[in-house]
């Protein structure tokens, strides 16, 4: 049987980057994990999630929690260095 773990690791995500995910996509966060794992394996997909995790940013931002959004900035900053864009996107 599958843990939420091993689901979080097949999808080559950080479980920080998958409540991102959930909470932009306002889903659960099993559900986020299988479609950070559908974009991050779609050539168009990783920039998707960047796109998610800076809206993310910006909605804790507007709500005035500063702390959340510098939690986010280090999901951010995690995710560019380990996903590179590729050539198509």
């Amino acid at each position: 049987m599958l843990t939420y773990e091993d689901c979080v690791a097949l999808a080559e995500l950080t479980e920080e980057e998958v409540a991102a995910i959930a909470e932009h996509e306002r889903v659960p966060e099993i559900i986020a994990v299988e479609l950070g794992n559908y974009l991050v394996h779609d050539p168009h997909g990783v920039p998707k999630i960047r796109r998610i995790i800076v809206d993310d940013i910006a909605h804790a931002r507007e709500r005035g929690d500063l702390a959340g959004a510098a939690r986010l900035k280090l999901v951010l900053k995690r995710f560019v260095a380990t996903h590179p864009p590729s050539p198509t996107g």
